[in-house]
């Protein structure tokens, strides 16, 4: 779709309107894009966990629409092919989850583990367990407190998983995504006679550390190749990791800014952003063992983690993270990205935070310690590196 900002008029923005209105009743309707609609939008897309620019782009459209719900609104049901999606989804995941019932990653979306989850709610509290949520069942929501206090049951199910997976990387699957592709090139330099691009860039790293990865034992998949035909959306991306039963996600991408200033590495894993909001918490200590090796052994600015919903992190059901790797628009930043010594580098960091990933915490080992040339060794004389 095509962006919607400041100056548009029209039913699509009075709709957005409406909906910003229905989140804050100090935001008046209308139908003209202001500079008050152009901070509500700001305000919203900084509390989702988005891109915050201003504008309305798909991602935030897709937000937006999701938010209008609020649980109880609508009947809640499994629809095949096109699940319901929205913020009364959401809210009802949270609230099961709080209960003990095990409806996987809050993502909004009411699939078939959230409809298996409710339809055990509803068993036991007497209703009919038809996996649908209408006034009965929002009912006897409201009517019960917690089973569980204290703590996010699907959280603490997937950290003991990581650590009952053992500290080897021998055998374990890792989706390595390489952002764009095709005819989406993302962030486009020209230097010279020469002109980098984001997808290029993206697509070496990608297969370096499939390389690395590869030879320290564990099961690598590409989500691209080097030119796909079309443009592969995030959601089929996170479908394949999914149907792979992957153990990891990596996504690696390149930032790029209006002004040269901006530079450095930020990694992001899934949260919405707020104190008391859903957060991946094995992810999220990935994200900053990544963020951590990439700025010890490279050097660049350290941007800090970040919590996002964006769709690779929120729909896949495996720990995710996406490293914007510097920024090609950065004079200082692109010379380093070109140069295929600093490339190895932050490939051997993104290797050496997964290897960290799967020791115990109370194993865990200082920043920049780890040798990655030694995974492959104890890989190939049948050792697998200790922690």
């Amino acid at each position: 779709m095509r962006p919607i900002r400041r100056g548009d008029r029209g039913p699509a923005v009075a709709e957005i309107r409406s909906i910003l209105t229905r989140l804050d009743p100090s935001h008046p309707a209308g139908d003209v894009f202001d500079e008050e609609t152009g901070q509500a939008v700001r305000a919203f897309q900084q509390q989702r966990g988005l891109t915050v620019g201003g504008e309305v782009d798909e991602e935030t459209w897709l937000a937006l629409d999701a938010a209008r719900w609020r649980l109880g609104s609508r009947v809640l049901f499994h629809a095949i092919p096109h699940p319901l999606i929205g913020e009364d989804v959401r809210a009802l995941q949270e609230r099961l989850l709080e209960m003990g019932y095990d409806v996987g990653r809050p993502d909004s979306v009411y699939g078939t583990r959230t409809a298996k989850a409710l339809g055990q709610f509803q068993r036991e509290v007497g209703l009919a367990p038809d996996g649908e949520f209408g006034p009965q069942s929002l009912h006897a929501l409201r009517r019960l407190g917690r089973k569980v206090v204290g703590g996010r049951p699907q959280w603490l199910r997937e950290a003991e998983a990581f650590r009952q997976s053992g500290p080897h990387l021998l055998g374990k699957t890792v989706v390595i995504d390489p952002g764009h592709g095709g005819p989406d090139q993302g962030v486009i330099v020209p230097d010279g006679p020469l002109r980098w691009t984001e997808s290029d860039l993206a697509f070496d790293l990608a297969s370096r550390l499939e390389g690395r990865l590869a030879g320290a034992g564990m099961r690598v998949h590409l989500t691209r190749g080097p030119n796909p035909a079309a443009r592969i959306p995030d959601k089929a991306r996170a479908q394949l990791a999914n149907d792979l039963h992957a153990d990891l996600l990596i996504s690696i991408h390149i930032d790029g800014y209006k002004t040269p200033e901006a530079d450095g590495v930020a990694t992001y894993h899934y949260g919405d952003g707020t104190s008391d909001g859903v957060t991946s918490t094995v992810a999220e200590r990935l994200a900053g063992l990544v963020q951590r090796e990439i700025v010890a052994r490279t050097g660049l600015r350290n941007c800090q983690t970040h919590a996002k919903t964006w769709d690779l992190l929120r729909l896949t059901r495996m720990p995710a993270v996406r490293v914007e790797l510097g920024y090609l628009t950065a004079p200082l930043d692109r010379t380093r990205l070109v140069d295929p010594l600093f490339r190895e580098q932050s490939v051997e960091a993104i290797v050496a935070a997964i290897q960290r990933m799967y020791f115990p915490v109370e194993n865990d080992v200082p920043t920049g310690s780890i040798d990655v040339r030694q995974l492959r060794m104890a890989v190939a004389a049948g050792q697998p590196i200790k922690a």
